[in-house]
């Protein structure tokens, strides 16, 4: 059993890296899959797809998994997009914002959120204590010690000195591109066949002091419907909340169109509507209640991490660029 398992969690070799990709070229082509359950998470993100996936196996809730998966981004002082080590805005000081949405569309946000390594455990309270949907700044830090979160300084040497090379070359103008800041969005599937997604992000790096992109933002950053399927972006955010983007996605399912199909549609919005898009980059990822993938993003380069029965891939997408 144990090597079994070892086995398992390996990220795709040999056999299985062409089992599973042979299933998620399927599934963005909108043919019909049965992988069922299903994580998937915007970017390089194996190891949080790996907690996620182990929490699905054992028979945890599609929320479960979502939750501690990208607790492991907002844990890791190497991502500099996310939680802990995430670069800091101008002023040096690193703000988090986050969201979590379940099945019954029950939802929770954080936003400019200091000190607090894990945003997205923060949102899962406002969620499931609360009556409302957002807390943002003293008053979400409020809350997350009332809660019994500690208070942490996440800003890390290398984030530190990130900064202040970039004092130095941007003449202390905000420096917005695919290198230097993202998100992590992650969309489950559990064994009842239940939705669930989380987005958490530091946000644009060396961003104004006080901005606030799309991931905090259900409907922008994340939205879920258990009916029809679930979508996240990752990206430049101002664009997306533009749009409303995650929402759009997947009203466009429920309208009939893949989730291919969807995000396409999405990302076309953005590149018909919005001046300067060939200096930023957008992308969509989705999943239909029957385990169907869609990705797409403006520009090549955007890829994510699929986890499925027999192990775990990353999945280059397509893009419009």
């Amino acid at each position: 059993m144990t090597n079994r398992r070892k086995f398992i969690t390996q990220a795709v070799l040999g056999g299985l890296g062409l089992s599973i990709g042979q299933a998620a070229k399927g599934a963005t082509n909108g043919q019909s899959v049965t992988a069922l359950p299903t994580v998937i998470s915007t970017w390089n993100n194996l190891p949080a797809n790996k907690k996620a996936w182990k929490v699905i196996k054992k028979g945890g809730s599609a929320l479960d998994a979502v939750e501690q998966g990208v607790r492991v981004a907002e844990a890791d002082p190497d991502d500099m997009s996310v939680g802990y080590g995430g670069r800091p805005d101008r002023d040096g000081k690193v703000t988090l914002d986050a969201c979590i949405m379940d099945q019954e569309g029950n939802c929770g946000s954080v936003c400019f959120l200091q000190d607090i390594k894990h945003p997205i455990s923060v949102a899962r309270l406002v969620m499931e204590k609360t009556p409302h949907v957002m807390l943002a700044g003293e008053g979400a830090l409020q809350f997350a010690l009332e809660n019994g979160f500690h208070r942490e300084n996440l800003l890390t040497d290398k984030a530190a000195k990130s900064w202040e090379e970039w004092k130095q070359e941007s003449h202390y103008q905000p420096v917005i591109n695919i290198e230097n800041h993202d998100t992590i969005g992650m969309l489950a599937i559990d064994k009842d066949g239940k939705l669930s997604g989380a987005c958490t992000t530091s946000g644009a790096a060396f961003k104004l002091h006080g901005r606030v992109g799309d991931s905090p933002i259900v409907g922008a950053g994340l939205f879920v419907d258990n009916e029809v399927g679930a979508a996240v972006a990752t990206g430049l955010g101002e664009a997306v909340v533009k749009t409303a983007g995650s929402f759009l996605v997947v009203e466009l399912m429920r309208q009939g169109r893949s989730p291919q199909a969807a995000c396409e549609e999405a990302i076309r919005r953005i590149t018909s509507k919005q001046k300067g898009y060939q200096d930023f980059q957008v992308a969509f990822l989705a999943v239909n209640r029957e385990g169907i993938i869609g990705a797409h993003a403006i520009h090549k380069g955007f890829m994510y991490a699929l986890s499925r029965e027999g192990g775990h891939e990353v999945v280059q997408a397509s893009s419009s660029l």
